[in-house]
């Protein structure tokens, strides 16, 4: 019977201590807030998408890590994305008017409603689509970005 007793006390130290091991080694997870100013009405809502690398980046949703709508209750809004890897990322941001969480474009290619990048690079016609190098931001713990967005491209 003793030795019953000692066996289930060495298991169960045993168990204990994996699990803290696991524990220990596990990599820890970050809260990216991201804060959208600069909106210029009441209506619609505020659509985010974040991304870990710059395939897809700005516009597709194929790479998207996560993503989601705020709806619009001020000139400012704030979205959280959890349980974040530590590593690169950049975010896409859509003042969507219309319902259909896309950024549209008339005919050359130009925004017809505001939008928003990580990092705030320079959009112009000569600039072009900003790149992933560009708007990219470490998060390797609970980070705060900021965003304006645009309703136009810059001169």
């Amino acid at each position: 019977m003793l030795k019953l007793s000692q066996l289930c006390r060495v298991l169960v130290a045993t168990l204990v201590s994996l699990s803290f091991a696991k524990t220990v080694n596990a990599e820890p997870a970050a809260t990216l807030s991201v804060v959208v100013n600069g909106i210029h009405h009441q209506k619609g809502e505020i659509c985010l998408r974040l991304y870990p690398s710059e395939r897809g980046f700005p516009t597709s949703s194929n790479n998207e890590d996560q993503s989601g709508c705020v709806k619009i209750t001020g000139s400012s809004v704030k979205k959280e994305f959890f349980g974040l890897k530590p590593g690169t990322y950049a975010v896409a941001v859509v003042d969507d008017q219309n319902g259909d969480r896309k950024l549209n474009k008339d005919f050359f290619g130009i925004p017809k409603e505001g939008f928003g990048i990580s990092k705030n690079p320079t959009v112009s016609i000569e600039t072009g689509t900003p790149k992933f190098r560009d708007a990219s931001f470490v998060v390797n713990k609970n980070t705060t970005v900021n965003i304006t967005i645009k309703y136009s491209l810059d001169s």
